[in-house]
């Protein structure tokens, strides 16, 4: 049986909180980072450096739903402390694809963005 294709106009549907999760900065980082080693796995220390301004516990709770996802995958070693490797699942790969996209947009776009806001706030500013 196929599974129901989602419907993003439906408050109901279940991709909403999808996009919710996967159109966070810090999963798009993360999400390249992971990709750029692929197939070899990256430690939580170095994908915690290679990410800056992330902090330990928003990099956690990301890893953990990307985890929960089937997009990464954990792979614990026993030692003191624990040395925990994660690395992309052929499903998180394919999201690099249109993550890396819209990232190229942004980056290729941010100048106009920031153009039209300051226009858009200098006129709020003369109406005022």
């Amino acid at each position: 049986m196929t599974p129901k294709k989602g419907d993003l106009f439906d408050p109901e549907c279940p991709t909403r909180r999808l996009l919710d999760r996967i159109g966070t900065k810090w999963t798009s980082m993360a999400v390249k980072v992971l990709a750029e080693a692929a197939p070899n796995e990256v430690r939580f220390a170095e994908l915690r450096r290679r990410i800056p301004g992330v902090s330990q516990k928003m990099l956690s709770v990301t890893l953990h739903s990307l985890v929960r996802d089937g997009l990464v995958a954990r792979r614990v070693e026993p030692t003191v402390p624990p040395r925990v490797h994660y690395r992309l699942t052929d499903l998180g790969l394919s999201l690099e694809v249109p993550l890396a996209a819209l990232r190229t947009w942004a980056e290729e776009n941010m100048a106009g963005i920031d153009q039209a806001n300051a226009l858009s706030d200098a006129h709020a500013a003369a109406e005022e």
